[in-house]
C-alpha cells in the first residue's frame, strides 16, 4: 500500500510556530508607526533593535535556554520588549502579578525559579521586604521612568545596560512546544498556581484573535489604522495577548504606565486611541471621571472582560460613543475564548445591548461546550445550564509542579472553566455564575477562604462566611457574615481592622478588605454540614 502524498524533501523546512516568527513578520513589514510610553516615542525599527539588545544583555548576564526572567513593571515599552526578547532567546518570561501580597510574590518567584528580575523602582520596597526569602534570583535590573535614568551610571539599570550593549544576538531555533511564559493565578485555596504557555500556543492565540477581530465589517473590528492602548495589566495573561497582535499588525501602540483615570483619558484624547480592553471597574472610573466630559470616545472600541459587564454600564459607554463588547477567558486559557461581536444588524437596540454584554461567540479554533455533571451536553436553548468546558490549541497544559490540580483542570480531556452558563441556538455563550466561591473584585481575585481564615482569628468570632456580591463599580465585593461567640462583642470596624492587619502583614491582598460586614445568629448549611453560600447569596440578593 502506498502513501497518498509524496515524501517531504530532505531539505524541507519544518516551520516551527515561534514568537520569533511574529517578531520577524512584523520587522519585515517595516511599520512606520510608533510605540509610545511616558512621552518616549520609539519607531518600530528602534523597538526591534532594542529587543535584540535586551536579549544580548540578558545572555551576557548568563541567561540560558530554560532560565526564568521575571518582570515587575507597569505597562511600558520595556515590558513589550521583554514579551519578545526573553522567550525568543529560549528563556521563560515570568510576568509577576504586582497586586499579590509580598508573601505571595515571594512564593511565585521561588516557585518559578526566577534567576533574573527586571523591577520598576516603585516595587523596590516590596523586593527589600522579601529579599531574604528569594532563593533563586541572582541578578536584578532596575527599571525607571525618571527622565534622567533614575540612577546615573548604575551598572544594573535597564537603559544604561541597553545603551552599552550591541544588537548582535542571533535568536536560536527552538522547539515550538518550549515554554515561553509563566505567571500565577490565585484561586479559592492555597498558594497561587503557576500557568504556562508555549511558543506554539501564543502564536496560535495571536493569529486566532487577529482573525476574529479582523472579520467584522465595522463593529468590534481591529485593523492596521487602529491605535492600541492596553487598560489591563501586562502581567495578567500577557495583557490578554493583544501586545502580540498589535505588534504583528504594526499598530501604533500607547503604553500608559500605571493606570490612572486622568492619564488614560489624556492618552485617549491626545494619542487618538481607538482600540483597548479593560475590566468594568476601569471603564466605570473613566466614564465617571471629571475629564470624561471633555473626551471624545467616538472612535474607541473596547473589549470588557474579567467580570460581567452590567447593561447599565454598557449603555452609558455606548451613549458616549464607545463600541463596547464582552470578551471572555481565564488565566488558564491564554486567555481569549469568546467575543460578543454583533451578528444581527437588524436586531432592536435592546437585543443588541444584551448581546454586547453576553459572554460571546467562540473565536476560531475554540471548541466550547456546556455540560452537566456527567459531561453530557445540555440543550442549546439559552436556558439549560451547565459547566463551561473548552478545548483550544492555546490552553495551558496544567499548573506548574501541581499535578493534582492539573488533573482536575483537565478531567475528561476538557479544560474545566469553573463557570456555569448557557448556549443558545446561535452558539452564543452566556456565563451565569461561577462554581467556585472566589471573588473577583476590580478584575482581581480574592480568596473567600483566605478572608474567612483572617476574620476567624478575631477572638470574638465564632463562625464566618464570605460571599461575593455584585457591585456596580468593582464587579464584586466581599461581604462578610459573622456569628459572634456567646457573650462576646465586636463591630464592623474591628472586623475590617482584623483583615487590614493581614493585608499589612503581606498575607492578603488589599482588595480583601470588605466594606460590608453583617452580624447574624447562624449560617445556612447543606445537608452534609457545609456552608451553603448559594443560599446566602440568594437571601442577600432578595434583601437588596
Amino acid at each position: 500500500m502506498t502513501a497518498d502524498f509524496p515524501m517531504a524533501a530532505s531539505s524541507a523546512y519544518g516551520y516551527p510556530l515561534l514568537i520569533r516568527q511574529l517578531f520577524e513578520s512584523a520587522r519585515a513589514n517595516a511599520s512606520p508607526n510608533e510605540i509610545v510610553h511616558q512621552g518616549r516615542r520609539l519607531r518600530y525599527a528602534e523597538f526591534f533593535d532594542r529587543v535584540v539588545r535586551l536579549a544580548r544583555a540578558l545572555a551576557d548576564l548568563g541567561v540560558r535556554r530554560g532560565d526564568v526572567v521575571a518582570v515587575m513593571d507597569w505597562d511600558s515599552h520595556r515590558y513589550l520588549e521583554a514579551f519578545f526578547a526573553v522567550p525568543m532567546m529560549g528563556a521563560v518570561l515570568q510576568t509577576v502579578n504586582v497586586r499579590l501580597s509580598p508573601e505571595q510574590i515571594a512564593y511565585t518567584l521561588n516557585d518559578a525559579e526566577a534567576g533574573v528580575l527586571l523591577i520598576h523602582d516603585d516595587f523596590i520596597p516590596i523586593l527589600d521586604a522579601i529579599q531574604g526569602r528569594l532563593r533563586t534570583v541572582r541578578h536584578r535590573l532596575s527599571l525607571t521612568d525618571q527622565p534622567d535614568g533614575g540612577r546615573p551610571g548604575a551598572a544594573a539599570e535597564y537603559e544604561a545596560l541597553l545603551s552599552r550593549t550591541e544588537p548582535d544576538f542571533e535568536f536560536p531555533e527552538l522547539d515550538e512546544q518550549a515554554r515561553a511564559t509563566t505567571f500565577y493565578t490565585t484561586g479559592t485555596t492555597g498558594q497561587p498556581k503557576g500557568v504556562y504557555f508555549s511558543h506554539r500556543q501564543l502564536v496560535l492565540h495571536t493569529l486566532s484573535t487577529a482573525a476574529a477581530l479582523g472579520g467584522p465589517l465595522t463593529q468590534g473590528r481591529l485593523h492596521r489604522e487602529d491605535v492600541y492602548m492596553p487598560m489591563t495589566p501586562m502581567f495578567h495573561v500577557h495583557a490578554w495577548g493583544f501586545p502580540y497582535v498589535a505588534t504583528l499588525l504594526g499598530l501604533r501602540q500607547i503604553y500608559p504606565g500605571r493606570y490612572q483615570p486622568d492619564v488614560l483619558l489624556r492618552l485617549i484624547r491626545d494619542e487618538r486611541v481607538t482600540f483597548s480592553h479593560s475590566v468594568p471597574t476601569i471603564l466605570h472610573m473613566l466614564l465617571g471621571h471629571a475629564d470624561a466630559a471633555d473626551t471624545d470616545f467616538s472612535a474607541l472600541k473596547m473589549i470588557i472582560g474579567g467580570s460581567a459587564m452590567p447593561q447599565g454600564l454598557a449603555r452609558t459607554a455606548l451613549d458616549r460613543g464607545i463600541d463596547v463588547f464582552t470578551g471572555y477567558g481565564m488565566s488558564e486559557t491564554c486567555p481569549i475564548l469568546t467575543l460578543a461581536q454583533m451578528r444581527d444588524p437588524a436586531a432592536d437596540a435592546g437585543a443588541r445591548l444584551r448581546d454586547r454584554t453576553r459572554t460571546g461567540y467562540a473565536i476560531p479554533l475554540v471548541m466550547l461546550r456546556v455540560v452537566d455533571d456527567e459531561m453530557r451536553d445540555v440543550a442549546h436553548d439559552g436556558r439549560s445550564v451547565g459547566e463551561v468546558v473548552v478545548r483550544a490549541p492555546w490552553l495551558t497544559q496544567g499548573y506548574l509542579r501541581n499535578p493534582d490540580a492539573s488533573e482536575a483542570l483537565w478531567r475528561g480531556g476538557w479544560l474545566h472553566t469553573g463557570d456555569i452558563g448557557t448556549l443558545d441556538a446561535r452558539g452564543m455563550l452566556t456565563v451565569t455564575d461561577r462554581l467556585k466561591d472566589v471573588i473577583k473584585t476590580g478584575g482581581e481575585w480574592v480568596s473567600s477562604l483566605a478572608l474567612e481564615d483572617a476574620v476567624s482569628r478575631h477572638p470574638a468570632v465564632s463562625e464566618v462566611a464570605v460571599v461575593g456580591m455584585p457591585d456596580a463599580r468593582w464587579g464584586e465585593r466581599p461581604l462578610v457574615l459573622v456569628v459572634l461567640r456567646p457573650g462576646q462583642d465586636a463591630d464592623a470596624a474591628q472586623i475590617r481592622a482584623q483583615v487590614q492587619a493581614e493585608v499589612d502583614a503581606g498575607r492578603l491582598s488589599r482588595y480583601a478588605v470588605p466594606e460590608q460586614v453583617r452580624f447574624v445568629d447562624s449560617l445556612p448549611r447543606t445537608s452534609v454540614g457545609k456552608l451553603n453560600k448559594r443560599a446566602m447569596r440568594e437571601s442577600l440578593s432578595a434583601e437588596n
